[in-house]
C-alpha cells in the first residue's frame, strides 16, 4: 500500500478522529450494569461476540460493499445501503449513534483540503442522514485504500473504542485492555474475511440481547456513555 493511503486509513482508524466514537459503549455499559459483564474474561467475551455476531455481519458487510460503490460512482447503491443501516439499527440509541457519527463524519471530510473538487460529498450529504460505515467507506475510498485493508482499519477503530468503553466501564487497567485488544486482533481477520464474503441476502443485524441491553440502557440511572 502507497504512504499515502495507509496513512489515511490510520487516520481514519483513529479514536482521535473527531466523530463521537469514544461516547458510545453499543451497549457495553448496560452489560455491565446488568451484571454479565464484570471482569477482564468477560468483557473479552463479549467483545469477540459483538465483533463476529454484529460487526462483521453488519457493519463491516456494509463498510465492504459502500467501499466499491463509492469507488463506481453508484449512487443509488449508496443510498440502498444507508437505507438499509437506518432500518435495522435495533434500538433508538443504536440508529443515534449511527446518524450523530455519520453526520460528522461528512463534516470531517469537507474540511478535507480537497472536497470541494468531490461530488460525492454532495452524494453523501444528500442521504439525511447519512449513516457512519456508509460515511466511513467514503472515507477510505477516497484515500484509494484497498478493500481488505479498509476493513481491517474499520475493525480495529471499533475495537480501539470498545476497549477503551470497557476500562471505563467494568473498570479495568490498562494492561487488561491491552490484553483485550491482542484477542479482538487476533480475531479481526477473520472478521473481514467473514464480511467480505457476504452478499445482500447474507448481510444481517440480529444481535437480540445486545438491542435488548440497548433498549435498556436509554432509561439507565446512571451512564457514562450514550449508548
Amino acid at each position: 500500500m502507497a504512504p499515502g493511503a495507509l496513512l489515511d486509513l490510520l487516520w481514519l482508524a483513529s479514536p482521535a478522529l473527531p466523530v463521537g466514537g469514544f461516547s458510545y459503549s453499543e451497549a457495553l455499559e448496560a452489560a455491565v450494569d446488568t451484571g454479565l459483564v464484570t471482569n477482564e474474561e468477560q468483557a473479552r467475551a463479549w467483545l469477540l461476540d459483538q465483533l463476529h455476531l454484529s460487526l462483521s455481519r453488519a457493519d463491516l458487510a456494509v463498510v465492504a460493499t459502500a467501499h466499491a460503490a463509492w469507488q463506481a460512482g453508484d449512487e443509488s447503491r449508496i443510498r440502498e445501503l444507508n437505507d438499509w443501516v437506518l432500518l435495522t439499527r435495533e434500538s433508538s440509541e443504536l440508529r443515534q449513534q449511527a446518524e450523530q457519527m455519520g453526520r460528522s463524519m461528512l463534516e470531517w471530510l469537507r474540511n478535507q483540503a480537497d472536497a470541494a473538487s468531490d461530488p460525492r460529498l454532495a452524494q453523501l450529504a444528500a442521504l439525511k442522514p447519512p449513516t457512519w460505515p456508509v460515511a466511513w467507506a467514503l472515507g477510505a475510498a477516497r484515500g484509494g485504500a484497498a478493500l481488505e485493508p479498509t476493513l481491517v482499519a474499520h475493525a480495529f477503530g471499533w475495537a480501539e473504542n470498545l476497549v477503551q468503553a470497557a476500562l471505563k466501564a467494568v473498570p479495568l487497567g490498562q494492561s487488561a485492555g491491552q490484553r483485550i485488544l491482542a484477542a479482538l486482533s487476533r480475531d479481526i481477520p477473520a472478521a473481514v474475511a467473514h464480511a467480505m464474503s457476504l452478499d445482500d441476502a447474507r448481510r444481517q443485524a440480529f444481535t437480540p440481547m445486545l438491542a435488548i441491553l440497548s433498549a435498556r440502557h436509554e432509561t439507565q440511572y446512571s451512564r457514562l456513555f450514550r449508548s
